[in-house]
């Protein structure tokens, strides 16, 4: 009597698969991370300055990725518009977290009236259109990095508060916070022992997939004229003021918008890594 073989199931190699997919996503995350660190180390030349070639000078061995239409090493401007947008957007997510997270957090584990009071304070920023409410602010402080890095962050910070919140009213109905409750632990070590811990993971996966948003929104601001002042190096701004190069030396604008895409991309990128991790595990 012949036995059949039956196969087994492989589904583990697609989760393996999708592990080293993420994993790959995660270390481009830190790298472009270390890279925005460390430009100051990686970069050949001073962006500020011209060098020795002529304006316009296409790719060489001294200069990679050609000059600008100044004589500035583009390398050089690329990596510190890198480290501008990069360790901006980080900080604006610092701040949504902070804030939002606060409120957020405040708002799920008090309910009732606190709850209603402060979701109806976030959806009021909510309600005025993002990027246009950032821009009459840059407007009316004037152009720079700080004044576009504030205008940002005011209207960032209601997202995070409305996911905290979402997510702690869900902890809160758990057997787990009932039990705690009826042995009388304060609504403040509720929410930093209890609730705080099932929050971040949903902030965390929220903030990786948010940098790639908020450097495209800076980014965009910048080409508009509401970001540091020239010469500085921003990506966005770049892009702008060497767009009529477009097509006879097409590297100067279209090489900080492949750093504006690929920055972008690595952060989908991850964010999709950490979720797919976080359901996994669920």
């Amino acid at each position: 009597m012949s036995v059949v073989a039956i196969p087994r199931p492989r589904r583990h190699l697609g989760n393996v698969a999708r592990i080293t997919r993420g994993n790959l996503a995660i270390y481009a995350l830190v790298g472009v991370t270390a890279v925005a660190i460390f430009a100051p180390l990686l970069a050949p030349a001073n962006p500020l300055v011209p060098v020795d070639q002529p304006f316009l000078h296409p790719f060489t061995a001294s200069h990679l990725l050609g000059t600008d239409s100044v004589g500035r090493d583009e390398l050089s401007r690329i990596l510190y518009g890198i480290r501008s947008s990069w360790l901006s957007a980080l900080g604006v997510i610092a701040s949504g977290i902070l804030v939002g997270g606060s409120i957020g957090l405040t708002a799920g584990v008090a309910g009732s009236r606190v709850d209603a009071f402060l979701m109806r304070v976030t959806d009021g920023f909510l309600a005025f259109p993002g990027p246009v409410l950032a821009i009459a602010v840059v407007a009316s402080l004037g152009a720079s990095l700080v004044h576009t890095l504030l205008a940002v962050a005011i209207v960032w910070w209601p997202f995070y508060a409305r996911i905290v919140r979402g997510e702690a009213r869900t902890i809160m109905s758990r057997p787990h916070i009932e039990a705690a409750r009826t042995f009388g632990v304060r609504s403040w070590r509720l929410a930093l022992r209890h609730v705080m811990p099932g929050v971040v993971p949903a902030v965390i996966v929220t903030a990786s997939l948010d940098v790639g948003n908020l450097v495209i929104t800076l980014s965009g601001l910048s080409f508009l004229g509401l970001g540091a002042p020239a010469p500085a190096p921003e990506l966005g701004a770049m892009g702008a003021r060497n767009l009529q190069y477009l097509l006879q030396e097409w590297w100067v604008c279209v090489l900080p918008a492949l750093a504006i895409a690929a920055m972008a991309m690595v952060s989908n990128f991850a964010g999709d890594a950490l979720r797919g991790v976080g359901d996994d595990q669920s």
